[in-house]
């Protein structure tokens, strides 16, 4: 057996065949018989096992063994695996046990078989009845029942007190009277001992003679996993020990396997497993997920709730919290078998009702001890049993005497129990005392139900018509005895707890069906498989005796058709089980692996608040960070994977009220707070993965990513780490991998809830925890040091890729260019018009040889003949003298006029321009040189006529480095990227100050940095292919002709496009832009913000109403991943797409909508972060640019 409250903490979870939660008479009998079949079994109990020695024999021993839930004043004390458990709510008061083998390590062992009254109740399954006679023999047996052969003195004065009434003398009980003798098979039973009729067996029996299912049913499941092979050996074992260390177990090819039991293990709900949500290790398609706590589950095919009337009911309840569909009658049907308690104190009759210390046992003649705490019992004319109990010697006579006291005047009860309490110790005959129950039967109307807030079980007795009869025979046979009545003060006092998941043919009645599986109510007969009940919450009325004999004869039913399940599903997946020995050896009982798991693992809480899609959203979590995976206990600053420390799962819940009233609970979660990239080895991420369940059933999706980036060092620190950045999204109950609607969000957790979060760490190992947690913000912030490697690619060819033609074109003003053409495939009245690509600053955006879905392909696929310009601003065509009017104004006309050469001057083009190449086509445009009659539709990705730049840009815009940098180029303006190029001195200076420029996102790759420092982040690193990185960067962008720089900077000043004098020449002319437009900007922005989109939408609406102008801001992307990005095919083409389908069914003008200028002056960007865009951080603007100031001053002052 393994003493663990919690399983392996890492991210693979233990799998059986069968999960039991519970070891009484219900969890027993299943775990046995599903053992005894050859299954993997895990027997789960929330509270410890007690050996003979263990149980409490004083008053001390027995306070500190008893747990209270008092719902009246809302508290508890105790520990949580007391073996006394009690619950008292208004008027009632209810008590079970809690330990391996359940109530019967502490109740009477009363077996009596089930009345006919009980069994022709109208709510009792006739199921039932077709094998109760057999299931019952075999429980008798199992519980090795056996007759008292002693009339003990209470039994004689109750028979003497029957006064006609039915005497049964000869109950039998579940406790050993006999020698155990080893059986003929070789293998021992544990080592019982024979009754010493001390009295005790109400606080756990002192001397091993007690029959409880841990010494019966739960030995016979460990034997069914050692039987094969010890019988084929040889070889005699002694099955008490093998309890204790289960070094022999059953297991498959890949898995250890046999009866597994976990003591101090609490089940906390059961989930249905939807393994295709994440998939982790240990998952392993198992069907249900059983929740140890907020974080920790075991897999398993089948689930047997077994844990008690109170705990089953409890787990439906949380799992239903959780998801599952239950039967609304979950909780009804509640009954407490009529039980009355009294206490008859101050008899002189001879009853001997309290128990015996050691030295007065073998003191006191046989005959003459107390017996069994239940030794004899009287069915009343009136409908009920009643049954005399002796009083054990550790419980405090004179608290249960105020317990149970009622109608007495306030304090008398304890003045008459010290009275009596001397009495007893001077040994005088008025002093006797004994314990009188009433088990009868109410109504079973009661109801259990789960405390929203506190998530504490609360109920309401059922209501018992036989009360008043059962009052007025203990006043009949107090009056035959003597002494006084201490009649309960609770209306209810139950020890035999029934009902709350009713067995019932259909959902309406109950919980499950006459087998115990658990209905799903949405139909009749549809139940969840593998999901079972056996235990006494199924028992549908109350019985009116002792119940355990009935209980487990209803588990034996149910094991039968669980059993058969079992094996047929297992046979189905083809799994073969077979007997091996495990080395574990004796220490395994301790678990080393699982000590050192507690020892190495930090508990970290976190509450952030914020919204997500618009709602109110706060997040409650639970993180279990662990560091079992000693393979990376020695992480080095280069290396992309995080410590196990800064790894692990997450529980808690999230409360979203706008979406749904009641919490949503993470069923499974993993977070990990140090992710690198290899595409970003600069940038740290805190990435949370979180699947939701909700009690409508409903799972949602939640992922959060917080991006910590040393942009100009820790600027944005604060911000960055406390900022979680999440999407949320419902999964399709038909298909999960359907696409839903995603609802973007930000949560925030405040500076007070970080230093709760801190002050609330827990785990031997919080301080190395904060210390790796702290280093690797260091890392990111302070010291550049790259994680990961994307190392040098080798780049081949993509033989698959369309051929094409390259043109040389000579421009009016005598500069030659190219144009390169992929033919289209369609011919006649299918042809579509072409489309001609322009690309943006000297990289290239369209035409990507090392990606499988670049928007060449896509057009050509679509149908398009496909043009790419490579202007002046391309690095095949480098000019030391030229301007982007000079695009504009002489290379774009020469490629629409070479389009319009083949193709007939009648032929319309559509063009895509992203950045300076959409500036260029407006200035043609809006300047003359091209008229709007041979443009088809227009789209743009970021620049346009417009520019709106994040502060950065705007900054250094401001800042004379243009003019510094043409100073130093000289007449060669164009700069060498590759490092290994031979370059001038004057080249190497300007790289040198352009790798020391601030960027948003630093790189590994030399060219990169330096193209980066010079113009700016041209995309998130994140985005786009480490393959089309390194062709980029090593041979496409080799070469950046800088002659156009000084007119980039005249347009970024002036926020719009200017000719190259800086005067307004082309926005004067709205007219001539009568065509159909499309702008799209990212929405996390570099280099220009989606105003600049913005506003060139609205100017398009303002000035052109009657054609169609559209605005797409695509969440995720920054410049130009918006066309090279990986997603780009998925995310960006398809809005290109539609507005070039658009206008190709000439739907432009016939669907025009005018729009009013009063209308467009109440629009607003929902995307626009005011001036300074991104410098959103506790940092004002003012000193941002200050500090820039004085940082590029120290850069002047150091190299001039």
């Amino acid at each position: 057996m393994e003493e663990q409250a919690e399983v392996d903490e890492s991210f693979g979870h233990e799998s059986y065949d069968a999960v039991v939660v519970g070891s009484g008479y219900g969890g027993s009998v299943a775990a046995c018989r599903l053992a005894m079949a050859g299954l993997r079994v895990c027997l789960l109990e929330k509270g410890r096992k007690w050996e003979a020695q263990d149980f409490p024999t004083d008053t001390f021993k027995m306070l500190s063994a008893v747990r209270m839930e008092n719902q009246n004043l809302g508290f508890s004390y105790g520990p949580k695996d007391a073996l006394f458990q009690m619950y008292e709510q208004n008027d009632s008061l209810a008590a079970v046990a809690c330990g391996l083998g359940g109530g019967s390590l502490v109740n009477a062992g009363v077996m009596m078989p089930a009345p006919v009254r009980a069994r022709r109740h109208p709510k009792w399954p006739k199921e039932w009845e077709r094998n109760w006679g057999s299931c019952e023999a075999s429980a008798a047996d199992m519980l090795r029942i056996q007759s008292i052969r002693v009339m003990f003195p209470s039994a004689k004065i109750l028979e003497e007190a029957a006064d006609g009434e039915t005497l049964d003398t000869s109950i039998k009980l579940s406790i050993n009277f006999d020698i155990e003798e080893p059986t003929a098979n070789g293998t021992k039973r544990p080592q019982m001992g024979s009754c010493l009729a001390c009295g005790n067996c109400l606080s756990g029996c002192p001397y091993n003679a007690k029959s409880s299912t841990d010494k019966n049913y739960l030995v016979s499941a460990i034997q069914a996993c050692l039987k094969s092979f010890y019988l084929l050996s040889n070889i005699s074992i002694n099955i008490s020990s093998a309890i204790m260390s289960p070094e022999v177990q059953v297991t498959n090819e890949n898995d250890t396997a046999g009866c597994i039991v976990k003591t101090e293990c609490q089940a906390q709900s059961v989930v249905r497993n939807m393994h295709d949500y994440f998939q982790h290790e240990g998952k392993n398609g198992r069907r249900w997920l059983v929740y140890l706590n907020e974080i920790d589950y075991i897999t398993s095919d089948f689930v047997i709730l077994s844990a008690g009337v109170f705990g089953t009911t409890e787990i439906l309840f949380q799992s239903q919290m959780r998801g599952l569909k239950l039967s609304e009658a979950l909780g009804s049907g509640f009954s407490c078998n009529g039980n009355t308690v009294a206490y008859l104190a101050g008899t002189p009759a001879p009853v001997n009702g309290f128990g015996l210390d050691r030295k007065q046992v073998f003191t006191t003649p046989f005959e003459e001890r107390p017996g069994p705490s239940i030794s004899s019992s009287y069915t009343s004319s009136l409908g009920f049993t009643i049954q005399s109990a002796v009083l054990p010697i550790a419980y405090p006579y004179l608290l249960f005497k105020g317990i149970v006291t009622y109608g007495w005047p306030s304090g008398y009860w304890f003045l008459h129990g010290i009275i009596d309490k001397i009495g007893h110790i001077i040994g005088s005959k008025a002093s006797q005392a004994m314990i009188l129950i009433a088990v009868g039967h109410d109504e079973s109307d009661g109801k259990i139900m789960l405390e929203k807030g506190t998530n504490k079980i609360c109920f309401t007795p059922p209501q018992d018509p036989l009360l008043p009869r059962k009052i007025k025979a203990f006043q009949k046979l107090t009056k035959k005895l003597g002494g006084l009545l201490f009649m309960s003060k609770y209306r209810s006092t139950a020890v035999h707890l029934l009902g709350g998941c009713n067995v019932s043919s259909d959902p309406s009645g109950g919980v499950c069906n006459p087998n115990g599986q658990v209905f799903e109510p949405e139909s009749s007969t549809t139940v969840h498989p593998g999901l079972y009940v056996c235990d006494a919450s199924l028992i549908p009325c109350s019985v009116g005796i002792n119940p355990s004999l009935t209980i487990t004869t209803a588990a034996e039913h149910i094991s039968k058709n669980l059993v058969q399940e079992a094996l047929k599903y297992k046979s189905s997946n083809g799994v073969e089980s077979v007997v091996k020995i495990v080395n574990q050896g004796q220490e395994s009982f301790n678990d080393k692996n699982f000590i050192k798991s507690q020892s190495s693992t930090v508990m970290v809480k976190e509450t952030m608040r914020g919204y997500v899609g618009g709602m109110p959203c706060t997040a409650y979590l639970k993180m279990r960070m662990n560091s079992q995976d000693q393979s990376c206990s020695d992480v080095k600053l280069d290396t992309a994977k995080s410590h196990p420390l800064l790894r692990g799962k997450v529980g808690g819940h999230v409360e979203i009220r706008a979406l749904d009233k009641d919490d949503l609970h993470i069923i499974d979660g993993n977070v990990n707070l140090c992710v690198v990239d290899d595409r970003t080895p600069y940038t740290q991420y805190m990435k949370y993965d979180l699947l939701l369940a909700a009690s409508t059933g409903s799972r949602y999706i939640l992922k959060g990513r917080k991006i910590m980036n040393p942009y100009f060092f820790p600027l944005y620190a604060w911000r960055e780490m406390t900022t979680l950045h999440v999407t949320f999204e419902k999964v399709s109950e038909e298909d999960p991998k359907d696409e839903k609607e995603v609802l973007k969000g930000e949560l925030h957790i405040s500076i007070t809830e970080l230093l709760k979060s801190i002050i609330s760490l827990k785990g031997n190992n919080r301080g190395r925890f904060m210390c790796l947690l702290s280093g690797s913000f260091l890392r990111t912030y302070f010291l550049p040091v790259p994680r990961g490697n994307r190392g040098d690619l080798v780049l081949s060819e993509d033989k698959s890729y369309p051929s094409s033609t390259l043109h040389e074109i000579k421009a009016e003003d005598g500069f030659t260019i190219s144009c390169r053409q992929w033919k289209s495939e369609l011919e006649g009245d299918l042809k579509l018009n072409p489309v001609l690509l322009l690309n943006a600053y000297a990289i290239e955006s369209f035409w990507l040889p090392t990606e499988p879905n670049d928007l060449v392909r896509t057009l050509i696929e679509e149908g398009h003949e496909t043009w790419l310009l490579n202007s002046r601003l391309h690095p095949l065509n480098p000019s030391n003298d030229f301007t982007i009017e000079d695009v504009g104004k002489f290379d774009i006309p020469a490629a629409i006029n070479k389009i319009l050469e083949l193709h007939g001057p009648s032929t319309k083009a559509h063009v895509v321009a992203h950045c300076v190449g959409g500036s260029a086509i407006h200035i043609a445009i809006m300047g003359g040189h091209v008229s709007a009659t041979r443009i088809a539709s227009l789209s743009c990705t970021n620049s346009s006529m417009f520019f709106k730049l994040n502060a950065m840009s705007t900054f250094k815009m401001w800042l004379p480095l243009i003019p510094l940098s043409m100073f130093i180029l000289g007449k060669d303006k164009t700069l060498p990227l590759l490092e290994t190029s031979n370059i001038s001195s004057r080249h190497h200076l300007l790289k040198l100050i352009a790798s020391f420029i601030p960027r948003t996102e630093r790189c590994t790759c030399f060219e990169c940095e330096v193209f980066s420092g010079v113009f700016g982040n041209a995309f998130w690193h994140e985005n786009i292919t480490p393959t089309l990185h390194q062709w980029l960067t090593k041979q496409n962008a080799t070469r950046l002709p800088m002659a156009a720089f000084p007119h980039l900077r005249k347009m970024s000043n002036s926020g719009f496009i200017v000719d190259s004098n800086g005067c307004n020449s082309y926005l004067i002319h709205p007219e001539r832009m009568t065509l159909p437009t499309l702008y799209i900007s990212g929405g996390r922005s570099l280099l220009v913000t989606p105003q600049t989109s913005f506003l060139a939408h609205k100017y398009m609406k303002l000035h052109q109403p009657g054609f169609r102008h559209e605005r797409v801001v695509v969440e995720g992307f920054g410049h130009s991943d918006l066309l090279i990005g990986e997603e780009s095919h998925t995310k960006v083409f398809p809005h290109i797409l539609s507005h070039i389908r658009l206008a190709e069914q000439e739907e432009v003008h016939a669907k025009g909508k005018k729009y009013s200028k009063e209308a467009l002056d109440r629009e607003d960007d929902q995307y626009y972060e005011g001036n300074f865009g991104i410098f959103g951080t506790w940092f004002s603007p003012f000193v941002v640019i200050m500090l820039l100031f004085i940082f590029l001053s120290w850069l002047v002052a150091v190299f001039f």
